[in-house]
């Protein structure tokens, strides 16, 4: 009887381990695929990393330092639902003139750039002196429009970090 126990525990601890390395795998690949997505996503937008230069400094294109202040905008309100997030996509299409594609990557590489500045809010503030940077005061209105947008997926409602992200806007534009 104790052997057969034994044998039991021995099974279970073996299928116990097969397990969380088939998780480690699919985890893994999903890595890849995520990693995959944001290097097409700066291929199609010319964008080049820098050594010793933060990846925002490196952009070039408006309407993603646009598509990433969006998406940091739509965090800084909380986790964002997929409506919300088809939302943006839309806001982007119609205000920056975009293709559904090119929307979409321009949030992937705009997410990215979120994350490597550290979060939400510094992401935002980020994305926004870059855009000033890139376009002055030409770039007030489609970030305005696509933000407004954003608070209209939200029912209207902005959460009090939105408010200051808005106030932040006011401040790099000197308005």
């Amino acid at each position: 009887m104790p052997y057969i126990l034994g044998i039991i525990a021995l099974i279970g601890a073996a299928y116990f381990w097969a397990q969380r390395a088939r998780n480690a795998a699919d985890m893994t690949r999903e890595l890849a695929g995520v990693a995959a997505d944001v290097a097409a996503a700066a291929r199609r937008f010319g964008f080049r990393r820098r050594v010793n230069v933060h990846p925002v400094e490196g952009l070039d294109d408006p309407d993603v330092a646009i598509a990433g202040a969006g998406i940091a905008f739509l965090e800084l309100g909380g986790l964002p639902s997929t409506e919300q997030q088809e939302a943006l996509v839309r806001s982007l299409q119609s205000r920056l003139d975009m293709a559904h594609d090119k929307a979409k990557e321009a949030l992937i590489l705009g997410r990215w750039l979120v994350t490597e500045s550290n979060g939400a809010q510094p992401g935002f503030t980020r994305l926004v002196r870059k855009l000033a940077k890139m376009k002055g005061q030409e770039g007030f209105e489609p970030l305005m429009l696509v933000l407004r947008d954003v608070t209209e997926a939200n029912a209207g409602v902005m959460s009090p970090q939105q408010g200051d992200a808005l106030d932040e806007v006011k401040y790099i534009y000197k308005l």
